[in-house]
């Protein structure tokens, strides 16, 4: 039995893990999902770019996004990323997951072919909800990754027409103007989720964007924290809301991490460059340094470098010493000791660029 879709609170853009041989890992996956219920989130959100979905063979989105459906059974909602850059695969997606019985669909703007924003409209999001009727789908603008936008007033004209289909937004353009122009096309039944961990006490304190809460990375690690935080806005209490979120920081910066490395030129000679590792790398070596069954990532996305890694253990010492609960039920989950982990090179080595 599906959960009905309710576009607020705290959703986990949950990763994918893999075993050794880099398969699908069901029984990782389980447990993952038992500890995001167990810990009060409202959501998950399985096979998005978090997941890497972009790596995932079509049966294996398949095998995942079933399994997620069993894991929650009537628990909490599940939000299918069935987007893609060809409209006819994001039909067939969406189709098995309203088969498969999530709650809704999430979908991606076309990514590289790079439509216009009528295009998207008309071509895309229009012929989706025409051939897969029943369930609810929520556009996911992040031009950072996709090279175009929806718009929002072809947003509004989705949302406008279909309210009850297009009920929500994902909202990941890091641009608060362009969400409160959302607001102002859409109206107030809309709801926007905030796609940036950084900014989602923002767009919820922000009258004129209003957001109803997230889609986070970061609540793959601290998925407690995060739902409090949300829920703390959503009922008034701003002040406890901001001293969550300003504990959470050090993880909220880390979505992506940026670092300096060199190259030793062929023939000689070094250079200095910007090495910049985007999610889900930094989250998932940060939950397999921890100790938690993710496995690696893949190809290409690989290993992060030392100064990576040490900026992602920085992050994990910072919050941890200023507010252990944090990380807390990871230790308690997983049988693992938090600090020891934390400060353990040996545990960080194998997720560390030679």
């Amino acid at each position: 039995m599906s959960v009905s879709f309710t576009p607020s609170g705290a959703w986990t853009a949950l990763v994918t893990p893999f075993d050794a041989q880099g398969r699908f890992h069901a029984d990782a996956f389980r447990k993952l999902v038992e500890f995001q219920i167990a810990q009060g989130i409202d959501g998950i959100v399985p096979v998005g770019t978090t997941g890497e979905s972009p790596t995932l063979s079509w049966d294996e989105h398949i095998l995942v996004l079933e399994a997620a459906v069993k894991a929650a059974g009537d628990r909490i909602g599940v939000l299918a990323g069935t987007g893609s850059n060809a409209t006819e695969e994001a039909v067939a997606g969406t189709r098995h997951a309203r088969e498969a019985g999530a709650s809704a669909a999430l979908l991606v703007d076309c990514y590289y072919n790079g439509p216009s924003s009528l295009e998207l409209r008309t071509e895309y999001y229009e012929r989706v909800l025409a051939e897969v009727p029943e369930i609810p789908l929520v556009p996911y603008i992040i031009p950072g990754r996709t090279g175009c936008a929806l718009s929002a007033e072809d947003l509004a004209m989705l949302h406008r027409a279909q309210p009850e289909r297009v009920p929500a937004v994902k909202e990941a353009t890091g641009d608060l103007e362009r969400m409160r122009r959302d607001r102002e096309m859409c109206g107030p039944g809309l709801a926007i989720l905030s796609g940036d961990d950084d900014l989602t006490l923002k767009m919820m304190q922000d009258v004129r964007i209003g957001a109803s809460g997230a889609i986070s990375v970061m609540s793959n690690l601290a998925p407690a924290a995060v739902s409090r935080m949300v829920a703390r806005q959503r009922s008034g209490e701003g002040a406890q809301a901001d001293e969550l979120c300003a504990l959470l920081a050090p993880l909220f910066r880390l979505v992506g991490c940026k670092v300096r490395g060199e190259r030793q030129l062929p023939g000689g000679g070094r250079v200095s460059v910007e090495d910049r590792f985007r999610n889900p790398l930094p989250v998932k070596t940060m939950m397999a340094g921890l100790g938690m069954p993710v496995g690696g990532c893949r190809r290409p996305l690989g290993k992060m470098t030392r100064a990576g890694i040490d900026q992602c253990r920085a992050a994990l010492r910072e919050v941890h010493k200023a507010a252990p609960e944090i990380l807390a039920p990871i230790g308690e989950t997983f049988g693992v000791d938090i600090e020891r982990r934390i400060e353990d090179a040996a545990a960080w080595a194998p997720l560390t660029r030679d």
